[in-house]
């Protein structure tokens, strides 16, 4: 079972906040929405359903993986078909589109596929209908860190559909077994750069939304959390975490352990490095695999050497990887909510649906569909998923998102003061509690 499909160097950029990376393949989506124009420029229907009696916004990106969920549902619901509109590939526009669907009250969209960090705004906005009486559908056949996603202040918004994790990679002929630790990273991956004359450590450095997820790797990894569990306060500076994290990214950019260019690289940038062999270790999206290993059409100068591990935690237990992913939300403005909410639960917990997803490389969150995979590669992923964190779905996450890479990306290279710095995300998370 393979765990990657191609993804541009301009998806990476432009998606990476939503961390929908494991499979994007950008299609061009041009076109009307169905019915009348809700401003969904960039998308397209599918033209799947001769008599669609609702309809599923989902991004363009992937586009033939999620059509084959879509004509799954209607093959087994010939009479209840569902339409699927494919929205922008990038995930700016995605949220755009559906946005202006619902502040238009145009209601074109039925089940809206959001990214893992939109479930609180979408929910304070009063845009998706709880589905909390779902619950029971979903718990213990999903992910957890899903189940996490999908939910604001404890309550069922969405539920989940597919999903995304992180693995480190590292060199084989350079080390003998991955790290345990971070700190054991560091040192292991110093020596044997400097043995070799290549950089130690590469991954996502530039300033956007692959930083915030490197950082919090870490911030979790030190035993941090962003919020209480009731997501009512701001919980950044209980402990020494994020000026742990914020620490050892200091440290390695100051030491040279990252690479040179580390503050300005995205996921390809890393991959093409590693791929190169110029690094000991990297941090990346399962895309990578097939292609280090020599099966995208480039040549690798790994594809024997590499191997993949969990990322290390700083006390030697666990792991911990940002989540990424979409989860199937309900608009309030739709006509056909039971059909939206069926269409939901078996998207969540149909084998054969989820099974799809895992054929075509595109991480699913039923747990079942990671056991006995025959790829330990896909087997250690789901073990990966299992302990990822959800990047808290927040109304004011991107407000968040942006703090974090305003104050802490100067602070990491030295060009600011780095308590003010985290004094300054702490307060952005307190107000990402309240809607924007």
């Amino acid at each position: 079972m393979p765990v990657l499909s191609h993804h541009t160097r301009h998806a990476v950029r432009a998606c990476a906040a939503g961390l929908t990376a494991i499979g994007l393949t950008l299609a061009t989506a041009c076109g009307e929405p169905p019915g009348e124009d809700t401003g969904a420029e960039g998308g397209e229907s599918a033209g799947i359903a001769e008599d669609p009696q609702f309809v599923w916004a989902i991004t363009g990106a992937d586009r033939a993986i999620h059509e084959e969920v879509a004509r799954l549902w209607n093959e087994n619901n010939p009479d209840r078909q569902v339409e699927i509109f494919f929205l922008a590939p990038t995930a700016d526009e995605q949220r755009q589109a559906m946005f202006q669907d619902l502040q238009n009250q145009a209601g074109e969209f039925d089940v809206l596929a959001l990214d893992v960090i939109w479930t609180g705004e979408f929910a304070e906005f009063g845009y998706v209908e709880s589905l909390e009486d779902l619950r029971g559908e979903v718990e213990g056949v999903s992910l957890e860190g899903a189940l996490d996603s999908a939910q604001w202040q404890q309550e069922l918004y969405a539920l989940p559909y597919s999903s995304n994790g992180a693995f480190l990679y590292y060199r084989t002929d350079l080390v003998e077994e991955p790290p345990a630790t971070w700190q054991e990273l560091y040192e292991t991956g110093t020596e044997a750069a400097e043995r070799e004359g290549i950089s130690a450590y590469v991954g996502q450095g530039d300033q956007y939304e692959g930083f915030v997820v490197n950082y919090l790797e870490l911030f979790w990894a030190a035993g941090g959390e962003l919020f209480d569990d009731a997501q009512e306060r701001s919980t950044f500076l209980e402990g020494d975490a994020a000026r742990t994290a914020l620490d050892f990214m200091a440290e390695g950019y100051e030491s040279g352990f990252y690479a040179d260019g580390f503050d300005s690289m995205v996921e390809d940038d890393a991959r093409a490095l590693f791929q190169a062999g110029e690094a000991v270790y990297m941090r990346n999206w399962p895309y990578a695999v097939p292609l280090l290993a020599g099966e995208g059409g480039e040549e690798s100068a790994v594809a024997d050497d590499f191997a993949v591990a969990p990322l290390p935690a700083f006390t030697g237990e666990g792991t911990t990887s940002a989540l990424g992913g979409l989860n199937n939300a309900v608009s309030t403005l739709s006509e056909n909510e039971e059909l939206a909410r069926e269409f939901a639960v078996w998207a969540a917990t149909d084998p054969e649906a989820q099974d799809i997803l895992a054929r075509n490389s595109l991480p699913p969150t039923m747990l079942s569909a990671y056991e006995n995979a025959g790829d330990p590669n896909f087997e250690m992923l789901g073990e990966i998923l299992s302990e990822a964190h959800a990047r808290p779905p927040v109304p004011g996450y991107n407000s968040l998102s942006l703090a974090i890479q305003d104050n802490l990306h100067p602070a990491f290279r030295g060009q600011g003061d780095a308590q003010e710095a985290l004094d300054a995300v702490d307060r952005a998370a307190g107000d990402a509690l309240e809607q924007e």
